[in-house]
């Protein structure tokens, strides 16, 4: 997603408008702080790649998404290919258009980052509920404990703390745990947390 993320729908020039055009796959991007550890998932794709030359990286990208998510048990993603890929660090974004994790005021960031997108208060709380996968890694994002009782043995390299207990099943726990904030073992960012006390963003969260 950090590829698309990156998307401004008032720039109307490529690529410096950003989104899904494969600008993740370069160092400079990488680089950035909120793209810390995926150097990790590229190398896993990169073979891939290497196979299936014809594919792009930034179609790539976006069907190893959609992907995991069929494969945790959510919906099949219907993917359009055909996205034209970058063709150096020099065409990628300028560093801060993704979200931070814990800004001054969460709810108002979320709204500046994702209106910069094209996506509504509806859509910014559906997005936000991908981190039903998944888990934070303190020495990449700065973010969450070392490991838990549910990251502690894996699967995979164990560590991080996740949002939900079950973080490779796709489902609406990520919700009702920041909801009911029960188990400290649990991941709850700012950014999480504004989805409940704004109350635009809580209309969506609580339905």
């Amino acid at each position: 997603w950090h590829d698309a993320g990156t998307y401004n729908k008032n720039i109307e020039e490529w690529p410096q408008r950003g989104g899904a055009n494969g600008s993740l796959r370069f160092e400079a991007e990488l680089k950035h702080g909120a793209n810390a550890g995926l150097v990790n998932a590229l190398k896993l794709l990169q073979p891939i790649k290497d196979k299936y030359s014809g594919v792009t990286y930034a179609d790539l990208f976006q069907l190893a998404g959609a992907t995991a998510v069929e494969e945790a048990g959510g919906p099949k993603i219907p993917m359009k290919y055909g996205r034209v890929d970058t063709s150096g660090p020099e065409q990628c974004p300028e560093e801060g258009r993704l979200p931070d994790a814990g800004p001054p005021s969460p709810a108002d960031h979320l709204r500046e980052v994702f209106y910069r997108m094209g996506l509504d208060d509806k859509e910014i709380v559906a997005l936000s509920g991908a981190h039903t996968l998944g888990r934070s890694r303190p020495d990449r994002s700065g973010w969450g404990k070392p490991e838990t009782k549910y990251t502690k043995d894996g699967p995979g390299a164990p560590g991080g703390q996740s949002w939900t207990a079950q973080w490779l099943k796709f489902d609406n726990s990520y919700f009702k745990d920041i909801k009911e904030k029960r188990d400290e073992d649990l991941l709850v960012l700012p950014t999480d947390a504004a989805l409940f006390e704004d109350p635009s963003f809580k209309v969506y969260a609580e339905k």
